[in-house]
């Protein structure tokens, strides 16, 4: 696909997060006009302050509307309000980045590399009426993981709603835990036998990467797999090890798995890049631009930031890198694909077209909860970026559930090893139903709903 060069704008794309623990959440609240000690957690006190807040630092404050607060009983409802809703030339979608959490969420999990849940997801943007749902990804340390849930399990029903109603209904909320504690019935079908699981909800650490191993595609060629899932600091370690292990085994070409990566910190995202890189990230030993970070006119002076790529021992420093995408690539994982781009890697991406989320945000807290509003765009070296319709594979694969991601019989390694060895992509498989366009995928995301946690956090 291409990509609109970006010049340093006047209005800034929202996408906010509270009390980033990392940051310090009492110079965040300073930085938003305000402290800790003077918050007003009356409905009326929060609306004051989010209002101000959004004209101040929200990317698109000159294009969004301006309700009047006390027409909304809710203080997110106002927020929602409070978003750009599209229409111009430049940014004709309505903002679908913008989202909010409890500040304890977002803590625990870019703070202390942990979340709430089950650990259960299923392919509920894949899925059509009438074809079976699927469990497509089950966190290691996640209680599913303990109860034996696999990726490729049938779902036949959960907590008594069946499989075509949650199709039917595109309602999978019911896999998002409110507390500890919250049970999930699972009705899964595997080799023919039915079985039910129930699977509690728990505190977790996540984990980040995974899978890494050198796999020979037919042709000899030695591929370094690695899943990165989750962009937070506690990814490093393991990059580190999975990349020291690529380049003791000789490594050709790198096969990143971003499929269900919906990003995180900007700098965990600049630390993969840089592993990929290599001299090519840098001049002179000093880092090249991995990615420019734009605010709004009111906040490019102090805020807007530069991220650049790093000098990393266990570098490859690959020509050419295989990224496998999907829609729930986001963020700052196409961050990666942007800013490897920049330097003039070749980044061959195999999957289906990304999510679509040039933009970031600075988390906000307030009263106990984090706004994650958009207030900044990405772009690389180039000055290239607004990929609001995501980018395309460059090799389109369909993804097949019932395979392990990554295993040797996984449709899109299996593609990229194809391409590795032959230059070419693999013939696409024959498919039933007639190929989306692009306008008519763009347009499939932007009415999704983002299962994902979705950022990009300048830090």
């Amino acid at each position: 696909m291409s990509h609109a060069a970006a010049s340093p704008l006047a209005h800034p794309i929202r996408r906010l997060a509270g009390g980033l623990l990392a940051l310090g959440f009492s110079a965040l609240m300073a930085a938003c006009g305000g402290s800790y000690d003077e918050e007003d957690c009356s409905a009326a006190g929060q609306k004051e302050w989010l209002g101000a807040y959004m004209n101040d630092w929200y990317f698109w404050y000159q294009l969004s509307p301006r309700p009047n607060p006390a027409s909304f009983a809710e203080v997110l409802d106002y927020y929602d309000a409070l978003l750009y809703t599209g229409g111009t030339q430049a940014f004709p979608a309505a903002d679908r980045y913008s989202r909010s959490e409890s500040t304890e969420s977002f803590n625990r999990f870019y703070g202390d590399g942990a979340t709430l849940g089950y650990g259960v997801a299923v392919n509920g943007l894949e899925v059509q009426a009438g074809q079976p749902l699927y469990v497509r990804y089950v966190e290691p340390a996640s209680d599913a993981a303990v109860q034996g849930v696999q990726r490729g399990d049938e779902v036949l029903s959960i907590n008594g709603r069946t499989a075509a109603e949650l199709i039917l209904a595109n309602d999978y909320s019911v896999l998002t835990a409110n507390r500890a504690g919250d049970r999930l019935t699972l009705q899964l079908r595997r080799g023919g036998v039915t079985r039910t699981v129930v699977v509690e909800a728990r505190v977790f650490d996540l984990t980040p990467v995974s899978g890494a191993r050198v796999v020979a595609s037919p042709n000899g060629r030695l591929l370094g797999y690695l899943m990165v899932k989750d962009m937070v600091s506690q990814a490093r370690a393991s990059l580190d090890s999975a990349f020291a292990l690529f380049q003791s085994q000789g490594v050709q070409d790198v096969v990143l798995d971003l499929r269900y990566n919906g990003g995180g910190l900007v700098s965990v995202g600049a630390t993969v890049a840089s592993y990929i890189a290599g001299a090519r990230g840098l001049s002179g030993g000093t880092g090249r631009t991995y990615s420019a970070l734009l605010y709004n006119d009111k906040r490019a002076l102090a805020n807007n930031q530069t991220f650049f790529f790093e000098n990393r021992t266990n570098a490859l420093g690959v020509a050419r890198v295989y990224v496998l995408t999907g829609p729930r690539t986001a963020s700052a994982s196409e961050q990666v694909i942007n800013g490897l781009r920049g330097v003039d890697v070749q980044v061959v991406t195999v999957g289906d077209t990304t999510f679509g989320k040039p933009v970031g945000s600075l988390p906000a807290g307030y009263c106990g909860t984090t706004y994650s509003a958009v207030n900044f765009e990405s772009t690389n070296a180039r000055n290239e970026g607004r990929y609001f319709d995501g980018f395309d594979a460059t090799c389109p694969v369909a993804e097949d559930f019932t395979r392990d991601a990554g295993a040797l019989d996984d449709p899109l390694l299996v593609a990229a090893a194809h391409h590795a060895d032959n230059g070419a992509c693999p013939a696409p498989a024959v498919s039933a139903k007639p190929a989306l366009t692009r306008a008519e995928k763009a347009a499939q995301r932007r009415a999704w709903r983002f299962d994902e946690r979705d950022a990009m956090v300048p830090r």
